[in-house]
């Protein structure tokens, strides 16, 4: 649309509120603007454990990771808490 189009009462309106809105706030430069958190990467603080779990590579079969994957979240919780019992049923090695 172009401005012929547009009511001569509406274009003083608009001018009219762009100026108050420019004696209302204080100049760009001398805005506050609050500063940024520092972003953080990796782990939390604060989230360490006494026995923290370790990375590693395992091979399974794919119907095996397929099924396990299909358990739902925790699915690799779950399988480390079911090769704990394993081991613990274990004979102890000397």
């Amino acid at each position: 649309m172009s401005k012929d189009a547009i009511a001569p009462e509406i274009l003083a309106f608009e001018d009219a509120l762009l100026r108050s809105l420019e004696q209302m706030a204080p100049p760009l430069a001398e805005a506050e603007v609050p500063e940024a958190p520092i972003a953080r990467r990796g782990r939390p603080l604060g989230s360490f454990k006494a026995n923290p779990k370790v990375s590693t590579t395992i091979r399974f079969d794919q119907d095996i990771v397929d099924a396990l994957k299909a358990s739902g979240r925790g699915w690799q919780t779950r399988v480390n808490d079911a090769v704990r019992e394993w081991l613990e049923r274990q004979p102890k090695a000397n």
